[in-house]
């Protein structure tokens, strides 16, 4: 499947699995697929919410910082790619 890059994560919050990522290029949109690939990271899933200071979002686009749930462990660096069907 080809894919895009489209951030890094920041930060993970084990406790609610919850990542937070740093747009760096393009966007990403609720429903749309994503590979998060680090050292010891490397799943896909499918994201249902984004969320900005608390707020649901439809999209975000570069420059910005999110939130998202995931369904693994993710670490500080992994590079988040937007899977592009």
């Amino acid at each position: 499947m080809p894919e895009e890059e489209i951030g890094k994560v920041t930060h993970y919050f084990s406790k609610i699995g919850v990542a937070t990522i740093q747009i760096t290029r393009g966007s990403l949109t609720v429903g749309d697929t994503i590979h998060v690939h680090g050292h010891t990271s490397d799943f896909t899933q499918k994201v249902d919410s984004i969320q900005i200071e608390g707020q649901a979002v439809a999209q975000a686009v570069e420059g910005q910082g999110i939130g998202i749930k995931v369904a693994q462990h993710a670490r500080e660096h992994d590079v988040v790619y937007r899977v592009t069907e």
